[in-house]
């Protein structure tokens, strides 16, 4: 037999199981008819085209999913190696199936489900061939599927509009235009029933007027469908949802099933009317796959095997009970479930399932055609422009919630104005002057490290999820969500120091000459900012804020002591002299110094003997604290590779865990 004729037989072939599965029939399933019946909506309602093997085109020609022999092993941890989650398992999802994923949890669901769409976490191995339309799944899944998470993770200050605009941008083909988008966008709200609520904010559910479960669990959907994916993943889409809005949001999976969307859900306890709604499911058991094919075979295949479904009782209820643990009686219920596996196995369904993923797995052995013709033809959205839209995310984040900065902005003037009150009249050029300018500056310094220091210390830990979910997708890299975050606080962290100067430098009463309110509102700018970079790197280094906090304070008291006020840095232990160089405090603390004493040559003194000597000229303040005037631009250049080399730190630590996730 010729090549040719090979490959027609295998299609036809391919072609009675198709039939097969839609009708529902099996020559070797005599007992069907005496089984409960289900008013089910098949595949048989539609004519699905044969998929034709001499191109690689799932947009055109719908996609097959196809697994075989499939072992999913995770790293437990603590030292203990790796645990098998998936066994063996084998399947097909075709295009216009809508297939649920059911089992007891802890079977191995949404385990599965991320292996197939290319989404496991890191560390995860995988065994065995997962091929879609002959070619084996990689990195092209993420542009080519969508994928619908259990838990929505949204940025609340965002509204619905502006969230499906950043993600057109980010999504979408950098050819389309921005009418096409819009029209894109605005079709997608209608689609989903989100039109009216295209203004509203999406909310943290503190908010007054925020989106629904339902709305938020629809938006989800509306993202994953930008792109027109020609797969869909739907991790437990119902869970959280009212029954009207769980019939709703699966009648709209049917609807994109019926043209031709391949869509594979894990499904916790379906009500009846929701099992009506699937084609196809896929039972598990410890790992184990338990049953393929429509739910009347289910029922018949569990009947066959002694397992009656009552009448009038749910029917996915009674499926995942056979399959689950019975507390109690735990090796019992293993065995009987590895029982159903076994006999799965070697049924007449699991050979028909067997045939059609050996036939795609045959061709894409055999077939010889080009696999990136449609991929090569995306055009993905330059990095400028990725980085632009992940910035403006941020900045808008941070303008619309007011305990970020504009709080910080009116707490901020009201501690200047404290500062400015308490010191007010009492630097003068007099011995007591000396020690009130002193201490002026030191609050000055202190007040813009501690505090911006410890309020970032959540800001990459509370979007590390969605920060993860996105970078996954291949929305955009960590160095453009780092640096995205860093320049959207700027203007703040420039400001809110400002600010602050400008209330407490003239209610203090410090030198009044223009260079010596220069050196110092630039020193405050540069404290704030590198107290912030601190933050960050701590934030990224540790998986909590707790533990953030518990190794920040040590380093806090290293750079208070070694700020130069407390003591006098040239009598350091030899041990601790290093310190010095890390500490940010120190070389602002001296720059703002020789800012307010560098020429001045008659401090008053009005009783002068040797145990108590006095200070005649600024030169004698900056030797009493170990200063140098000429190392004032050293010190601001000092502070600068500090403020950089914190960022560093934190981007690498920030790459790391995303690495290691």
């Amino acid at each position: 037999m010729s090549d040719t004729d090979s490959r027609q037989q295998e299609q036809h072939e391919l072609q009675v199981v198709r039939i097969g599965h839609a009708n529902g029939t099996s020559s070797d399933n005599p007992s069907l008819d005496t089984t409960p019946k289900l008013s089910k909506r098949n595949s048989s309602e539609r004519s699905l085209p044969l998929r034709s093997y001499s191109k690689w085109s799932p947009v055109e020609q719908g996609a097959t999913l196809v697994w075989r022999d499939l072992c999913v092993y995770t790293n437990v941890g603590s030292g203990r190696g790796m645990k098998r989650i998936i066994n063996n398992s084998t399947g097909a999802v075709q295009p216009g199936s809508l297939m649920a994923l059911m089992g007891a949890s802890g079977s191995g669901k949404t385990t599965l489900m991320s292996t197939l769409g290319y989404r496991q976490p890191a560390g995860t191995v995988v065994q065995g061939d997962i091929l879609i339309n002959g070619r084996r799944v990689g990195p092209f899944m993420h542009r080519i599927s969508g994928y619908v998470y259990q838990d929505d993770l949204f940025i609340g200050a965002l509204t619905v509009l502006e969230h499906l605009n950043f993600m057109a941008h980010l999504r979408l083909d950098r050819r389309v235009s921005s009418e096409e988008r819009r029209l894109i966008i605005k079709e997608l709200l209608e689609r989903t029933g989100l039109l009216s609520a295209s203004h509203t904010r999406i909310g943290s559910g503190d908010d007054e007027k925020v989106l629904s479960g339902g709305e938020r669990k629809r938006l989800a959907f509306a993202v994953e469908l930008l792109n027109n994916p020609v797969i869909l993943f739907c991790d437990e889409p119902t869970t959280g949802l009212d029954s009207y809005s769980a019939q709703q949001l699966v009648a709209t999976l049917h609807e994109l099933a019926q043209k031709g969307t391949t869509i594979l859900c894990t499904i916790h306890q379906p009500s009846s009317q929701l099992f009506d709604n699937f084609n196809n499911v896929m039972l598990l058991a410890d790992g184990r796959v338990a049953f393929t094919g429509s739910p009347q075979h289910a029922l018949s295949f569990f009947a066959d095997h002694g397992y009656y479904c009552p009448e009038a009782y749910n029917p996915a209820d009674f499926l995942i009970g056979v399959l689950a643990t019975d507390p109690g009686y735990e090796q019992a219920s293993q065995r009987s479930a590895q029982h159903l596996c076994d006999q799965f196995a070697v049924s007449s369904a699991a050979k028909q399932r067997d045939m059609l993923v050996n036939l795609e797995i045959h061709m894409a052995q055999t077939g010889n055609f080009p696999y990136d013709t449609e991929l090569d033809s995306f055009r993905g959205v330059a990095w400028y422009k990725r980085f632009h839209v992940v910035w403006l995310r941020a900045t808008l984040t941070l303008l619309r919630d007011p305990t970020i900065q504009w709080m910080r902005f009116l707490q901020k003037m009201a501690m200047a104005i404290i500062i400015g009150a308490c010191f007010a009249g009492t630097t003068e050029l007099t011995q007591l002057g000396v020690q009130a300018v002193q201490g002026t500056l030191f609050i000055m310094i202190s007040e813009n490290t501690y505090h911006p220091m410890y309020s970032v210390l959540n800001v990459f830990p509370q979007g590390f999820p969605l920060f993860m979910r996105e970078t996954r997708s291949g929305l955009y890299s960590t160095a453009q969500y780092y640096v995205a975050n860093i320049l959207a606080m700027l203007p703040g962290m420039i400001i809110e120091p400002l600010l602050f100067v400008v209330i407490c430098y003239w209610l203090t009463g410090l030198r009044a000459t223009f260079y010596a309110f220069s050196i110092t509102a630039i020193c405050v700018v540069l404290v704030m900012n590198v107290a912030t970079a601190c933050g960050c790197f701590f934030s990224t280094a540790f998986n909590s804020v707790p533990l953030a906090m518990a190794y920040l304070v040590p380093l806090d008291y290293i750079i208070m002591i070694t700020s130069g006020i407390f003591i006098k840095i040239s009598s350091l232990p030899a041990a601790f002299y290093w310190t010095q160089f890390i500490s940010w405090m120190l070389y602002a603390n001296e720059a703002m110094t020789i800012a307010q004493w560098s020429g001045v040559e008659n401090i008053t003194c009005f009783g002068e003997s040797a145990d108590l000597p006095c200070f005649h000229t600024g030169q004698d303040v900056l030797d009493k604290y170990s200063f140098v005037e000429s190392n004032l631009y050293r010190n601001l250049l000092a502070i600068v590779g500090i403020y950089f080399g914190f960022h560093l730190l934190g981007y690498y630590f920030l790459w790391r865990r995303a690495r290691k996730i």
